[in-house]
C-alpha cells in the first residue's frame, strides 16, 4: 500500500509570495537569529540568559516553517484555480448546509488565502474535506468531529475560486 499525500494545489501569487518567504527565512533571517544567539552566547552563563533561550526559540520557530514550506512548495501544484463544474474539488469554494447553518469556505491549503481575505478554508485533508471531496451540487454526507459528534452536510453550491 502506497501513502501518496494529497497536492497541495496553489495559485502563482500563493506560490510566489511562500517562495520568498522561504528565501527571507532560510537566508537574512537564519543569518540574523545566528547573529543573535551568538551575541546572547558571549554574554555568559546561558542556564539563566533570557536573550540566549527566546533566540533558540525564534530559531527552532524559523527551521519549522522553513521545513514546512519546503515540503509544501515541493509538492505543490501551481496554477489557475479548478474551473467549478458544480463538484466538489481541492481549491473551490463551497456553499454548505453543515449541522442546519449554511457556510461558505474554500476547499484546499490555508497558504492559498491571503490574510485579507475573509473566506474560511478548510483543508482536503480535514473530516470535512474527506466527506464532501467528489460532492456535487445536492448531494448529502455526513463526517464525525473530533468530539465524536455526527455532522451532516449538504452542497448548496461550488464556484470556482477567483483569490
Amino acid at each position: 500500500m502506497t501513502d501518496t499525500a494529497p497536492t497541495t494545489w496553489l495559485t502563482q501569487e500563493a506560490y510566489d509570495r511562500l517562495s520568498a518567504e522561504l528565501a527571507e527565512l532560510s537566508g537574512p533571517a537564519r543569518a540574523d537569529i545566528a547573529k543573535k544567539i551568538e551575541a546572547a552566547r558571549e554574554e555568559g552563563d546561558l542556564k539563566e540568559n533570557g536573550g540566549y533561550h527566546a533566540a533558540k526559540d525564534e530559531q527552532g520557530k524559523i527551521e519549522a516553517r522553513i521545513r514546512s514550506l519546503t515540503a509544501l512548495l515541493k509538492d505543490a501544484t501551481v496554477g489557475d484555480a479548478p474551473e467549478s463544474h458544480g463538484v466538489v474539488e481541492n481549491g473551490t469554494v463551497v456553499t454548505a448546509k453543515i449541522a442546519g447553518d449554511e457556510s461558505k469556505f474554500l476547499l484546499g491549503s490555508r497558504e492559498i488565502a491571503d490574510d485579507g481575505a475573509d473566506l474560511d478554508v478548510y483543508p482536503q485533508t480535514s473530516a470535512l474535506g474527506q466527506a464532501i471531496l467528489g460532492l456535487k451540487i445536492g448531494d448529502k454526507a455526513s463526517y464525525t468531529a473530533p468530539n465524536g459528534r455526527e455532522i451532516s452536510v449538504e452542497i448548496v453550491d461550488v464556484e470556482t475560486y477567483r483569490g
